[in-house]
């Protein structure tokens, strides 16, 4: 038996709607989902009705953007009761705010830059005024201005582009004591992302002590040297482990929910650890 604990859905930057994501992961023969969009909890009522009539056990989460030391660390909280859904997005709306004053730097730089897009075309591919890079991304590479949708985040919209201007993030250490406060099961996502060995030994033990709960070991980015890694650094810091694929769908077509990109496998063991200590608080 196996799960998906980190997934998104068309309410952040993925290209399905929690519906549908809870189909697919019915047709992988997946036990268990979590959808966890960025900074919203907008999509956890369709998850959570789509599973009411599946086999998969639905999850529902959050993957909050938040910066540690000037250093941007994404931190999901898993089990969110539904009496604190509207409650997340009150705690995140400041940074929404920042992040759609972020969005129209992004397109006004893009147009200095000689790039023909627009707000409104981002938007109807995001669906919403709060878009990711990513939609950028595609509207990027949909008019051959990139290669790809790596090729458009590594020459236009990485920060040392100078054309990207990050939203003002929440703090990672007060994010982990809201999500333990909701009640949710705290986790550090795809750990190895932006900070290294010697980054996580300082941060974990500070995050520990602010309800930290576990880390993703396994993750679709991951080779058997950083899964190996992220097992042994997990299992010093007495933290749980946890793991998805973080599928996007469209927006990362080499990412596939449950497998990601064909070795992933996260077990189903992981699921019911994180659970309990979301319910032990």
């Amino acid at each position: 038996m196996f799960c998906d604990l980190h997934s998104h859905s068309i309410f952040s930057d993925g290209s399905l709607s929690p519906a549908a994501l809870v189909r697919l992961a019915e047709e992988k023969g997946l036990s268990a989902l979590a959808l966890t969009d960025h900074n919203t909890s907008r999509g956890l009522p369709e998850l959570m009705a789509a599973g009411k009539n599946s086999g998969v056990i639905t999850v529902p989460g959050c993957e909050f953007s938040t910066d540690y030391n000037g250093t941007e660390l994404h931190i999901v909280g898993l089990f969110f009761p539904e009496n604190t859904w509207e409650t997340i997005e009150e705690y995140v709306l400041q940074m929404k705010l920042s992040k759609e004053e972020s969005n129209r730097r992004l397109v006004e730089k893009l147009r200095e830059n000689g790039y023909d897009v627009t707000f409104d075309e981002i938007r109807e591919i995001a669906g919403s005024d709060s878009f990711n890079r990513a939609h950028a991304a595609l509207l990027l590479v949909n008019k051959n201005y990139a290669a790809d949708i790596n090729d458009a985040f590594k020459r236009l919209l990485s920060e040392k582009s100078g054309v990207y201007v990050p939203p003002k993030r929440i703090d990672a250490l007060e994010t982990i004591r809201f999500i333990r406060a909701q009640g949710a099961a705290a986790i550090l996502a795809h750990p190895f992302l932006n900070l290294d060995e010697a980054g996580l030994e300082d941060f974990l033990p500070k995050a520990k002590a602010c309800g930290l709960q576990a880390m993703e070991t396994r993750y679709s980015k991951f080779n058997e040297e950083k899964t190996a890694a992220a097992i042994r650094i997990a299992e010093k810091h007495g933290l749980l482990q946890s793991g998805g694929s973080d599928f996007h769908g469209a927006a990362k077509p080499d990412i596939s929910l449950g497998t990601g990109r064909g070795n992933l496998r996260v077990p189903f063991s992981f699921y019911e650890a994180l659970r309990d200590a979301a319910e032990k608080g």
